[in-house]
């Protein structure tokens, strides 16, 4: 049962926010990603920013601690510290993961695991409200190449995980431990072995993703079919417990071959990407192309870019002009672009309910 929402939106629980982008008022956004570092020690097959060429610097620290600290007074609620690189290669993570949430924004990461130590558990587990860790085999072979590194980074992620489960459970903290694999046919024989592993670690969860490339990856595997992969779905559901969820993205993979039934993106005024330049994009698919840059957080201010003409100039041209089409299949704002077309336009009998 997927309680976290992760095939779904939240966007319900923010009804003030949905209602002035009903009445076309100002909307500052709910959710952000910033990438802290454009460097990788992996070179995953399924990586998403691949043509960015992993050269990118780490975001400037005071600049980014201006940015939250305003971003925080003008509504922002989460941040969510990925990006095109390993956050954890910022050499102080560990410092703006506190501030973040000293701000009032709620703090979350995902990362590779490689450099979860114990230093960096017991300083971020405190602020963090999850962390997610990218996991994509069963085996110190298939982990190899799948994400293109030495073998022996499988068994020191598995060792960090234990750590991280140790740290949170001797000091009660609350922070949700979460590990995601996106399902290729190099591991999908080997998700039944991931999931044991976990399970017995004793993280929260583990989330099964289909890959769904970005419009300017080299990645490979493009036209994956996930129909021979549904049955783990039920396979899986004997690992699930009270204390560890297995979520399985079956609505997710079946919707890889449906049409949208939206016709424009809406959900990005409520969200936005920052990158390890501190560049600021409307989400994923326009990162690195500077027609679609609102400006940068080490330079302009949080309400500068926000409220600027080129934002509103580029938002009214992906309304008008661009094509959803092109988005990769497995966009993260599609759930919020349905539930927020169907409040544009409803259905009909929408008063019987």
């Amino acid at each position: 049962m997927d309680d976290f929402k992760i095939e779904s939106h939240k966007l319900m629980y923010h009804v003030s926010r949905v209602n002035d982008w009903l009445n076309e008022e100002e909307v500052f956004p709910i959710y952000l990603e910033i990438g802290l570092s454009g460097k990788c020690n992996h070179r995953c097959v399924f990586c998403a920013f691949d043509y960015l060429g992993y050269n990118s610097p780490s975001i400037d620290t005071n600049s980014l601690k201006n940015f939250l600290l305003e971003a925080a007074q003008y509504g922002v609620k989460s941040v969510l510290y990925s990006g095109e690189g390993e956050p954890l290669l910022h050499e102080k993570v560990s410092e703006i993961i506190v501030y973040t949430k000293e701000c009032g924004i709620d703090v979350a990461i995902t990362t590779n695991g490689v450099f979860l130590d114990e230093r960096i558990l017991t300083e971020c587990l405190p602020s963090l409200t999850w962390m997610r860790v990218s996991l994509n085999a069963g085996t110190p072979e298939t982990y190899a190449k799948v994400h293109c590194c030495d073998s022996d980074d499988f068994s020191r992620v598995i060792k960090n995980l234990e750590k991280a489960v140790k740290v949170k459970r001797e000091n009660n903290y609350s922070c949700t431990i979460g590990v995601q694999v996106v399902l290729l046919p190099e591991n999908g024989k080997e998700i039944i072995i991931l999931a044991s592993i976990l399970k017995d670690i004793g993280v929260d969860y583990l989330a099964i993703k289909p890959f769904s490339p970005h419009p300017m990856s080299r990645s490979v595997n493009n036209n994956l079919s996930y129909e021979s992969y549904l049955y783990l779905a039920d396979s899986l559901k004997r690992y699930s417990n009270k204390d560890f969820k297995i979520i399985f993205r079956k609505h997710t993979m079946e919707k890889l071959k449906e049409d949208r039934p939206y016709k424009r993106c809406m959900g990005l005024p409520f969200f936005a990407n920052i990158t390890s330049f501190g560049s600021i994009y409307p989400c994923h698919s326009f990162i690195g192309d500077n027609k679609f840059c609102y400006g940068n957080i080490c330079k302009n201010s949080f309400f500068e870019i926000w409220s600027s003409w080129r934002k509103k100039e580029i938002l009214q041209f992906i309304d008008k002009e661009f094509n959803v089409g092109k988005c990769r299949r497995s966009c993260r704002l599609d759930e919020i672009n349905r539930y927020l077309w169907e409040l544009k336009y409803p259905s009909t009998h929408v008063n019987f309910i």
